[in-house]
């Protein structure tokens, strides 16, 4: 199964930090990209947008919000996908990554849906 890591930020961090540091967090991020890649370990990233919308369907009926949603006291702000079964491989990569100096980066296994 592979293996995610979540960057779990604080929210408002993007904006507290500012462009000048939002621009050079966000290269540090594609060079940690580019790492993993040469590695042969990147199945997947993206980063996630703060705006969101939840929906719930419940009793017949749809509920949606939209967001962002101040009572949050964190966000998912992106992810790396990575093609190893092995979670201390995947630790060890989320020791290496530059999120984890501002963010968590919480180590998840993935694996597929049965019906």
């Amino acid at each position: 199964m592979p293996q995610m890591l979540l960057i779990i930020e604080p929210p408002g961090q993007r904006t507290e930090r500012g462009r000048t540091a939002g621009e050079a967090a966000y290269d540090r991020m594609l060079a940690f990209a580019d790492e993993l890649k040469a590695e042969g370990l990147l199945l997947g990233l993206n980063s996630l947008s703060t705006q969101t919308r939840r929906l719930s369907k419940r009793g017949g009926g749809t509920e949606v919000w939209d967001g962002p949603f101040a009572e949050a006291k964190e966000m998912v702000g992106g992810y790396f996908l990575l093609d190893t079964e092995d979670p201390a491989v995947a630790q060890a990569w989320a020791e290496r990554c530059p999120a984890a100096e501002y963010a968590i980066v919480e180590i998840r296994s993935t694996g597929p849906c049965y019906l």
